[in-house]
């Protein structure tokens, strides 16, 4: 069985190491994977880059012919959520996978012009494709900001900032929709129960088959070490109650919930805490919070992850959407408990008050109650042990592996 990970990335955000996880899963069970990418950070040879020649110089002229009549510039409004349209692609990419000729295509992250939706439905073999965020079934937004306008057909496109219902979520909406209807065997894989309901939901999809399945985690590397000698290797005192924070962006999204983090930080009352930030470095205008706060920038390696989430009591997660976070796997895979939301993916990893907590959404008190709770609670070592066993149980990657080689299997023989 061949098979072909397709993502804008190797191991650059998120959605990057996630379908790298899964790559590297696979060919841990034997299954012949290879990755294609356009942009390379790692040096794995089993991922490909797409090598763009002479058509390079082609592709930056289109590209900058792009941001100069880039239609999202016609609305002023637009909000800071990530909107794609995908007019433009790396010339002749979709060429480069059909002479692979894998058995299966399977899709991730394809934004940042890798892939123009009409060529999606050129690919000859059957498609599988994880959703990383909502971006397959929407107009252009890779989250809707809640507006779900997405099963009608977008317009008046939230994100967008626009009260026109022909406005550019409808035209990027209706290209997919004549694009999709072409494509005959494509299944929909929705990493989270929450998305994979969505996508159900969604007019795009509404006729396909979608399966939810979750990213895999690789158990043996991201484990829990001592916390004293991780505090030690990061110079941290031993006698404080560390809460972490960190995302892509994680003081700039609004989506990921710095302001809401902020908010609650300043309800707790224990003094004797500290504040990490990791994923962003400290903003120019940094705000004044009420604990000393340590913003470490951006982390890429596992072993850093490790040290960093080993060495924090909890980890704070007040994302306003979250598919299936990778930072909750991470920080649950170190034995470290995590408090969010229940919103999203968060409940398919944190079980109330086994191994976090999950606050009413939006709700600032109760975030602050629920980290007093993991702080202050008399088993809290059983906690711990509770978020390893439900990553071992439930995310490790020769669990996850082996339900997608069962999928490709269904895909292929019906």
């Amino acid at each position: 069985m061949r098979i072909l990970v397709v993502n804008t990335y190797d191991i650059a955000g998120g959605a990057a190491r996630a379908a790298y996880r899964l790559h590297r899963s696979l060919l841990e069970q034997e299954i012949e994977s290879q990755m294609l990418v356009v942009g390379k950070s790692s040096d794995d040879f089993t991922v490909k880059k797409y090598d763009l020649n002479i058509k390079k110089i082609k592709s930056r002229l289109r590209t900058l012919q792009y941001r100069r009549f880039n239609p999202i510039e016609n609305y002023p409004n637009k909000t800071k959520t990530l909107f794609s349209t995908s007019f433009l692609s790396f010339s002749n990419i979709v060429d480069v996978i059909n002479e692979i000729n894998p058995d299966i295509v399977h899709l991730h992250w394809i934004c940042d012009e890798m892939i123009k939706i009409e060529d999606i439905a050129k690919i000859k073999a059957p498609i599988v494709w994880s959703l990383h965020d909502m971006w397959a079934f929407t107009g252009g937004c890779h989250y809707d900001e809640e507006c779900g306008r997405y099963a009608d057909g977008c317009g008046k496109c939230k994100v967008l900032g626009s009260e026109d219902e022909n406005d550019l979520s409808r035209t990027v909406f209706q290209r997919k929709q004549k694009t999709f209807s072409q494509i005959p065997n494509m299944t929909i894989v929705g990493l989270s129960r929450w998305l994979a309901g969505r996508a159900k939901n969604s007019s795009l999809f509404k006729d396909k088959n979608i399966v939810n399945l979750p990213n895999p985690i690789n158990t043996t590397k991201y484990k829990p070490i001592n916390k004293i000698i991780a505090r030690e290797i990061l110079s941290w005192p031993t006698d404080k109650k560390f809460i972490l924070f960190g995302a892509m962006g994680a003081t700039s999204d609004p989506r990921k919930g710095f302001n809401e983090l902020q908010e609650t930080i300043s309800k707790i009352e224990d003094i004797n805490i500290e504040l990490v930030v990791f994923g962003s470095s400290k903003p120019e205008n940094a705000p004044k919070l009420k604990f000393k706060t340590y913003y470490l920038g951006q982390l890429h390696d596992g072993i850093s992850l490790k040290i960093l989430y080993s060495a924090c009591d909890v980890m704070v997660v007040p994302s306003l959407q979250e598919n299936l976070s990778n930072a909750i796997m991470e920080s649950l895979s170190c034995a470290t408990p995590v408090i969010g939301f229940d919103i999203g993916g968060n409940s398919d990893l944190i079980d109330h008050k086994t191994n976090g907590y999950l606050a009413l959404p939006f709700d600032s008190d109760d975030l602050a109650r629920g980290i007093e709770w993991v702080l202050n609670v008399e088993n809290y070592d059983e906690l711990c042990i509770n978020a390893r066993n439900k990553v071992l149980e439930k995310f490790d990657s020769k669990v996850v592996a082996k339900q997608y080689i069962e999928l490709y299997k269904e895909v292929l023989h019906g």
